[in-house]
Order: C-alpha cells, then sequence, then structure tokens
C-alpha cells in the first residue's frame, strides 16, 4: 500500500525481489558455487562454437584462424562414417528410450507395493549400487563376464541351457547393441526409481484408503491413483529423455565397444572423439558436436510442445 492506501505492484515485486534475496542471503551464497560452475564450465566454452566455422589452427588460436562458414558441416555430412554413426546413435538411443525409459517407473510401482521395509531397502540398495560405478571400472567387470571363452555368462548358457556355441557379446555386431541397452538399464535403473519413488511418497494416503473403503483391489489403486499421480513426473522425465536421444552414452560405449563393432556401435560422440582427439581434425569435430546439440535442442523444444498439447503437462 502507498502513502495513500492505494496497493502498489512495483512496491511487492522489489519486496519478493531483492529484499528476498537479502533476507535469505544463506540460500544464495549456498547456490552461488552452481551460478559459478554453470558460467565457467557450460556458458564461457560456448565461444569455442566458432571453431565449426573456421579452419582452425593451433599457432594462430581460436579467433586467428581463417573463417571457412559451412565447409566444415559439409566435409563431415560427405564421411561415410558420419551417417553410420548417427544412425547408431539413433539406433541405441531409440532402444535405451523404448526399454529402458519404463523399466525404474515398473521398479518404482513394484517397490511401492513391497510391506517388508528391511527387504523393500535391501533390493533399494542393491538396485542403486550399480550406478556409483563408473563405466571404466564396468567395462572389466563384464569383459570379463561376457568373455566367449571363460566368461560366466556363456558358462550358465552352455551347461544350463545347452547353448554349444560361445556368443561374442562385445564383439559380435548382432548382439552389441542389446549388450547396451541391457547394461545401462542394469546400472541406472535403481537410481533412476528414486525420483518416482519419491513422488509416489508424496501422494496423499487418504486416496488410498478412501478406495480401498469403496472395494478398490490393489492393482485398481496402482491404476488410478498412483499412475497418474505420476503423469507429471513421466512426462518432465520423458522431455529430457527425448532431449538426451543424441547422447547415445559415449562413456559406455568408448569403454565397452572395438573395431569389430564399428558398424553397430561408433555413435556421434566415438566419431568426434576419433577425428577431434585422435586424428586432431579439431574444427570437424567441432562441428558434427553442434549438429548434434543444436538437434538434441530442437527435439527438447518439439517434444515439450507436444506433451503439452496432448497432456498439458511440460517443462515450461
Amino acid at each position: 500500500m502507498n502513502g495513500q492506501g492505494v496497493y502498489s505492484p512495483r512496491r511487492k515485486s522489489n519486496l519478493h525481489g531483492f529484499a528476498g534475496y537479502r533476507k535469505h542471503y544463506e540460500l544464495v551464497l549456498m547456490f552461488l558455487p552452481v551460478v559459478v560452475y554453470f558460467v565457467i564450465f557450460k556458458y564461457i566454452p560456448m565461444a569455442g562454437i566458432v571453431i565449426a566455422f573456421k579452419d582452425y589452427k593451433i599457432k594462430y588460436g581460436m579467433f586467428g584462424s581463417e573463417w571457412v562458414g559451412l565447409a566444415n558441416f559439409t566435409k563431415a555430412f560427405a564421411t561415410p562414417t558420419f551417417a553410420r554413426s548417427v544412425t547408431n546413435t539413433l539406433t541405441i538411443s531409440g532402444l535405451k528410450l523404448l526399454f529402458g525409459f519404463p523399466a525404474p517407473i515398473i521398479l518404482a510401482l513394484m517397490l511401492n507395493e513391497v510391506s517388508h521395509v528391511r527387504f523393500k531397502k535391501t533390493v533399494q540398495t542393491i538396485t542403486y549400487l550399480p550406478h556409483f560405478l563408473s563405466w571404466v571400472v564396468l567395462a572389466g567387470m563384464f569383459q570379463q563376464l561376457l568373455s566367449p571363452n571363460n566368461g560366466a555368462v556363456n558358462a550358465v548358457l552352455r551347461d544350463v541351457f545347452g547353448v554349444q556355441k560361445s556368443i561374442y557379446f562385445l564383439g559380435d555386431n548382432h548382439y552389441f547393441r542389446g549388450t547396451l541397452v541391457v547394461t545401462d538399464i542394469w546400472k541406472n535403473v535403481g537410481w533412476s526409481s528414486i525420483l518416482y519413488l519419491a513422488t509416489i511418497s508424496g501422494i496423499d494416503q487418504a486416496l488410498y484408503e478412501a478406495a480401498t473403503v469403496d472395494g478398490a483391489t490393489r492393482w485398481q489403486c496402482t491404476r488410478y491413483i498412483t499412475i497418474p499421480s505420476l503423469v507429471s513426473t513421466i512426462v518432465i522425465m520423458l522431455i529430457l529423455n527425448v532431449g538426451s536421444i543424441m547422447d547415445a552414452g559415449f562413456d559406455q560405449v568408448f569403454n565397452l565397444y572395438n573395431s569389430a563393432v564399428y558398424k553397430t556401435g561408433d555413435i556421434i560422440d566415438t566419431y568426434v572423439y576419433r577425428y577431434g582427439m585422435g586424428d586432431m581434425k579439431y574444427s570437424l569435430a567441432t562441428a558434427v558436436g553442434l549438429f548434434k546439440n543444436v538437434i538434441a535442442f530442437i527435439l527438447v523444444v518439439g517434444t515439450n510442445l507436444i506433451t503439452r498439447r496432448i497432456s498439458g503437462e511440460g517443462i515450461w
């Protein structure tokens, strides 16, 4: 209110803005390292995008190198391995989205139905643990487990299921993509289910009590209360996952693939790594990386628009 008793929206805006930051300065200071991190490691490096449009020479630097326009993009698109890497990226990411996205939702719903607290916590702990292991460590484990000669998986297939011919999971193009999908789900399903479990824990228990009084079964409670309550979270995670569809998981693929499975395992990120770090074609690698990020941005915006039209939910 001003001196004449008239409400002043500007006064309220200032109070909830700058004054609010001063009042809660501890929270602002806690958030400051996050801002600094993104500025230093995310926004400042974006200046390097200019390399995609130049014939980059180390001795001339990023801004002193010759400007070549879209020549690097044309050269990249003309290489036969580029089309293969894009196809492999979309295929592997699509399979991970198809089978990996529902996995944590199903796990969260199953854990929600477990009444034995100790058993529930044990399962959660076991499924969470793989997330904290790097792909460097896991690659060594899987190479031993999936070895065609003395690997445990092939031993079980041979002794229990009678499979006589050893399977080269990491060296056969027919099995490599499936191996990537299965190992990725195994590593991340527990960690990814945390968000859904948190959402489920926030559902009003009175809804379940009322449904039980009306004679609803546990499946009906899940179908008509739990799952609809998860829709907002599912939509947001779906948008983020679709935005990452051009990122098939560099750490995983780089540590598990080899020259025998380039046909089905070479993705955009490994393509960029080979040309950028291996052959030192920095301009070409930057152009491909920029192409990938532009497509990812378009996918995020497009998916957000589609989900808002269909369900009314979205990130913005």
